[in-house]
């Protein structure tokens, strides 16, 4: 079966699965570490029980995240090597610093803290115990910038040179690390990061709602996921309007596939809701669209001009019905998301969600049942 395929569409394969199954736990566990330093605050500030059970409860779930996160990592490395060795060699000048970068400053620090959030509070007090909390959140964060950092430089690289044996190497830091797309993905992912764990939350708050009403554990965790929610999402859309006209000016071949646009559009282009991307016959077949909507959205103009895929030579094409599709479920998500998180609000301050007290009675496995 595998006799057709060829090396390099077997190590994308391979590759693409590793990386499908890491980010799950580094786009949860960014959030949820901000979201452990602010229930931890929250408890000292208030020393309100419900958010001490909530911290007690999410921190187990934090170091098992974040320990397969580590585990597929590491995976994800070596295959640097192993799949992609010559892009290794020719990169490495680069984004090995960078990925060590990441290792020194990040991963040391919250794993040097993280011991002492899960495991040291009765040893060092509340204060350095909140302190070891913050650390472990600012340190994800910081997780999140070099990667964040190596994979924008390999979509727009700058501020390097090639040597004689043909690598890229360094020339200006301050270009490679801050290169033109790499505001737009970081803060892009950030996001990402805090809605993930925001549905995840909230997901689980609303399942122990509907088992129990009067749980107040549930109903605390629930209405700091849904606030959440409402407030970073529509950020969320902004971002991602910002680095699409980013990608634009840096990737336009990329964009092309995301509009599904196989011819140029001089007069204004239209935005497909809907189409099925045929790549051989460089068409989009049963599409649906707006016209000249998409010159609206990435040039703020409905008769700027829009070039297509008819610009861009056979080889250098993206497989455009990957992007092209990928584009519209990220985008129906993301509105799936604000539709979700508006409602789930409205809903929450109807049934009181979002001013819902503290636990009053003995705990159970989840946490405090209301009465």
């Amino acid at each position: 079966m595998f006799e057709s395929f060829s090396a390099e569409i077997l190590a994308r394969a391979q590759f693409a699965f590793t990386v499908s199954f890491h980010i799950i736990f580094p786009a949860f566990t960014i959030g949820l570490a901000s979201y452990l330093a602010v229930l931890n605050a929250q408890w000292l500030r208030t020393r309100d029980e419900t958010y001490l059970r909530l911290f007690e409860h999410w921190k187990k779930i934090f170091a098992v995240a974040f320990g397969m996160g580590v585990v597929s990592g590491i995976v994800m490395s070596y295959q640097f090597g192993t799949n992609w060795s010559v892009f290794s060699d020719k990169a490495g000048p680069v984004i090995g610093p960078l990925l060590a970068y990441e290792v020194l400053s990040a991963f040391f620090l919250e794993a040097g803290f993280l011991g002492i959030m899960l495991f040291g509070r009765e040893k060092v007090g509340d204060g350095l115990h909140m302190l070891a909390t913050a650390i472990v959140a600012v340190g994800t964060l910081a997780s999140a910038f070099w990667i964040l950092s190596v994979n924008s430089w390999m979509q727009t690289p700058q501020g390097f040179a090639m040597n004689a044996a043909g690598q890229f190497v360094p020339e200006d830091w301050w270009a490679i690390v801050f290169n033109p797309s790499f505001p737009y993905r970081l803060v892009h992912m950030v996001l990402a990061a805090f809605l993930t764990t925001a549905f995840v939350v909230g997901a689980v708050g609303a399942l122990h709602l509907l088992r129990d009403r009067g749980d107040r554990c549930a109903r605390r965790n629930f209405s700091m996921a849904m606030w959440m929610a409402v407030l970073v999402t529509p950020l969320q859309i902004f971002a991602g309007d910002l680095h699409g006209i980013n990608t634009l000016e840096h990737q336009l071949a990329k964009v092309m596939a995301m509009e599904g646009h196989f011819d140029s559009h001089p007069d204004g282009a239209p935005l497909y809701l809907f189409g099925i991307p045929d790549q051989e016959n460089q068409r989009l077949d049963y599409a649906v669209g707006v016209p000249k909507l998409s010159s609206l959205i990435l040039k703020h103009d409905l008769d700027a001009p829009l070039d297509g895929l008819d610009t861009v030579s056979r080889e250098d094409q993206p497989p455009v019905g990957i992007v092209f599709w990928s584009f519209r479920i990220m985008v129906a998500l993301g509105f799936a998301m604000l539709g979700s998180g508006s409602g789930r609000w409205c809903g929450g301050c109807r049934a009181g969600y979002m001013t819902a007290a503290g636990c009053t009675v003995p705990p159970s496995p989840w946490g405090h049942r209301a009465s």
